[in-house]
């Protein structure tokens, strides 16, 4: 192996004995039971149950691995596979703004799915999703995330390929040698297309963004340890794939895979969804959540949304909780934003009311908040409310809490996921969940996690 590519294997094979600071420890345990909030949240929403019966109707014989959130148990792959689709059934779990990923879902699925299986310990356990959150975070940046755009692969997808495979590989004793042979076979099975942005009942979506990843990246290392061989130096060879051609330029970075891999920094740049929408959305509904608390909303005749970014895709977008205009139009009428309004199809084509109020909403680019090439991209909207009085009212948010410049505290992702979970689980259970996840590095068995949002 070359450089580049032992750096990686040695840190993935490592990760079992690595020292983790204890912020980033604490940062792991919070996403973990962000994670499981969604898993939970979601486990009846469509693209869930279609990932559930594929499972069970693909494991003819059960293996004991469970899907989260169920008790339905199936095989090791298809149980990681059903599980990160259920994490990311709707937009309400964790994503990095910097590098267009969502690691949690396949991730901590990935975590889980083998901890069941193979009995492992909870600071096991955390240390992988560690190690996971940390390629999920690497890999687009050191290909380039412009450079994945105009070769038409989600950033979405490759991600979590590699974050799910170095999540099992830390979990596996593979020595850096057999690391490479799993990267090798993530390079051949990375995919996902901007296609999912044509998705209508976030299904596809789920795919891209989680499933797959979940699945590729834990049948890499499986593959291994059944006897698999790749390509040894696949980082560093010039005719491998992080040397193709879409990446041979750009904004590639492929020093951005081992610069300060010893002390991981990904789960800094995690960011958590406050509201049940995409994250691009996040701080124009709370301007707009804010406002509506000031003013009677019946008054307001038309609302301008300014926004960084691609602000015609939020404005059009063909799901519900991606559309300003739809999510807008609910939180005037009725004064909040719940969970099920955020994801209903149904609402967004056949309620006539919330129609009449989206002709009224407006959303353009505002390139005054972009914050330029070569840094993180903004997450910011301005929120004007013209009332039929002639007043207007705006309210500009810079950040929405939750982002990774102003980050959800412990107590602030425990009130999201006691929301989330409560009604389904009930409070004593979530108790439980809550207090296992804080206490997640002393678990003697990781699993105890998945009996407890089982239902």
């Amino acid at each position: 192996m070359t450089t580049t590519t032992r750096t990686v294997c040695e840190y993935i094979a490592g990760a079992r004995t690595a020292t983790i600071d204890p912020e980033v420890r604490e940062l792991a345990r919070r996403h973990v039971l962000d994670t499981l909030a969604s898993v939970v949240a979601c486990r009846d929403l469509e693209p869930s149950a279609v990932a559930r019966r594929f499972a069970v109707a693909n494991s003819a014989y059960p293996s004991g691995v469970s899907v989260l959130g169920t008790h339905d148990r199936v095989s090791l792959v298809d149980a990681v596979f059903a599980g990160a689709m259920a994490g990311h059934g709707a937009e309400i779990n964790d994503f990095m703004p910097s590098v267009y990923v969502q690691p949690g879902p396949a991730v901590v699925a990935t975590a889980l799915g083998l901890a069941e299986c193979r009995g492992h310990s909870g600071d096991e356990v955390l240390r992988a999703i560690v190690t996971g959150y940390e390629l999920s975070a690497r890999v687009p940046r050191a290909l380039g995330t412009d450079n994945l755009r105009r070769a038409g692969l989600a950033n979405h997808g490759i991600g979590p390929v590699f974050g799910a495979a170095a999540t099992a590989a830390s979990l596996s004793d593979l020595t850096p040698e057999r690391v490479a042979d799993v990267l090798s076979c993530c390079a051949q099975q990375a995919s996902g297309s901007w296609q999912w942005l044509l998705d209508v009942a976030h299904i596809e979506k789920s795919l891209v963004f989680a499933g797959m990843g979940a699945r590729n990246g834990i049948q890499a290392v499986l593959l291994v340890e059944a006897g698999y061989r790749g390509v040894p130096d696949s980082i560093d060879h010039p005719g491998g794939w992080w040397q193709a051609r879409p990446f041979g330029g750009g904004d590639s970075d492929l020093a951005a895979l081992t610069e300060g891999l010893d002390t991981p920094t990904a789960l800094h740049d995690a960011a958590y969804k406050r509201y049940p929408v995409g994250g691009p959305t996040q701080p124009a509904i709370q301007a707009l959540l804010e406002l509506v608390d000031e003013i009677d909303p019946t008054l307001v005749e038309r609302v301008d949304i300014a926004m960084p970014g691609r602000a015609a895709a939020f404005r059009d977008a063909a799901m519900p909780a991606l559309n300003l205009r739809y999510l807008t139009a609910l939180v005037l009428t009725e004064g909040r934003l719940d969970f099920e309004s955020a994801q209903s199809l149904d609402r967004m084509h056949h309620d006539t009311e919330l129609g009449a109020r989206m002709e009224t909403v407006e959303v353009v680019h505002d390139p005054d908040q972009e914050t330029g090439t070569g840094r993180d991209r903004a997450e910011s909207a301005r929120v004007t409310l013209t009332l039929r009085s002639g007043e207007q009212l705006e309210r500009f948010v810079p950040h929405v809490r939750g982002f990774p410049s102003h980050p959800l505290d412990r107590g602030e992702v425990e009130t999201k996921a006691r929301e989330l979970m409560v009604p389904h689980l009930g409070s004593g259970r979530v108790d439980e969940i809550v207090d296992a996840c804080w206490t997640l590095d002393h678990l003697e068995r990781a699993d105890r996690l998945v009996e407890l949002i089982a239902r």
